[in-house]
């Protein structure tokens, strides 16, 4: 989510370290929130707490950034409904229900096959044939997945993998969103869809249609025991909250496209912290997968963005969501 200004590669230097900064933070969500799931923890109430923690983090600044132009919210009611039922509500429920079922690595892994799928939609919608960059980005990404799931390790689970793609569909209709143009700050679009995440999915959990579990227990962390909110802080402040500050102020310093490139270090992020927290190490074959995955996801972001974006274009200079900033779904 990142305003686009042409001051903004003014300090590519600090720019990249605020980008792994933030990477590293989005990252480190699904290994923080796997213990809390392991506990009792519903992936609902997870997303919900996280939500909810990171929208009151935000508000304060968003309300600065508003600046008093709350009409703002009004006139961009879909939008912020969008993301707040889509890339917040619909997209982290996912994700972490795949967390639940498959190591954090694999899910993430998954998951960033959205700009696949999204030049997919886009080539049956404008019946144009993709550049061959991008179909051999796509066709490298694919491949990539059949490795990640590695059948040698045994049957994989089906769910957890259709939990992640879902995830990756949500990431892949959050981009499309934030295509469009807006004069709605970043950090208020966060907050507000963070907000109106958290108030379907209160809603759904009141209603009994999602399970909200979160049992007050300890939980283990790098071998140590440490209470529920350990984790959940951990998640709501520095995996949600800093990760989109920090990701705004890496955009603006560094610009758009070298910023897209650093966010794929999430990948690499979670994976280490997975293995560090949760002892989860992928087999060989599946970190093979994973490098054919971004090395995919690479090429594609190589071509115009008209062939990734369905309907789209080059961008109009305006304040973006996070096309180009790493997954802020995770």
């Amino acid at each position: 989510m990142s305003p686009s200004a042409p001051a903004g590669t003014s300090s590519p230097g600090a720019g990249l370290l605020l980008g792994l900064a933030s990477a590293l933070a989005f990252g480190a969500s699904g290994p923080f929130v796997k213990p809390l799931l392991e506990a009792g923890w519903t992936p609902g109430a997870a997303v919900l707490a996280r939500a909810l923690g990171a929208a009151l983090v935000l508000a304060p600044f968003a309300l600065v950034a508003l600046r008093g132009s709350h009409r703002l919210l009004r006139q961009e009611y879909r939008l912020v409904a969008g993301f707040g039922l889509v890339a917040v509500a619909g997209t982290q429920l996912c994700y972490f229900a795949a967390v639940e079922r498959m190591p954090v690595g694999l899910a993430l892994l998954i998951e960033y096959l959205a700009p696949v799928l999204l030049v997919g939609l886009a080539w049956v919608r404008t019946r144009r044939v993709p550049p061959a960059i991008t179909l051999v980005g796509s066709a490298v990404s694919i491949a990539g997945l059949v490795l990640v799931v590695d059948l040698s390790r045994g049957r994989p689970d089906l769910l957890g993998i259709l939990f992640a793609l879902g995830a990756a569909v949500g990431v892949g209709t959050y981009f499309v969103l934030s295509a469009r143009p807006t004069r709605l700050p970043p950090v208020a679009l966060a907050a507000s869809g963070l907000a109106v995440g958290a108030a379907a999915l209160g809603t759904a959990g009141a209603v009994g249609v999602l399970p909200l579990a979160a049992p007050r227990v300890d939980v283990v962390l790098w071998d140590t025991v440490v209470p529920w909110f350990v984790p959940l802080a951990v998640v709501v402040v520095i995996a949600t909250a800093f990760a989109y500050v920090s990701g705004v102020a890496a955009v603006v310093r560094m610009g758009e496209r070298l910023a897209s490139f650093v966010g794929l270090s999430e990948v690499l992020f979670a994976v280490l912290l997975a293995w560090l927290l949760l002892a989860e190490v992928p087999s060989l074959v599946q970190l093979l997968g994973g490098l054919c995955i971004v090395a995919g996801v690479v090429l594609i972001r190589l071509a115009p963005a008209s062939a990734v974006l369905p309907g789209h274009g080059a961008p109009a200079p305006r304040d973006r969501s996070a096309t180009d900033t790493p997954d802020p779904t995770v």
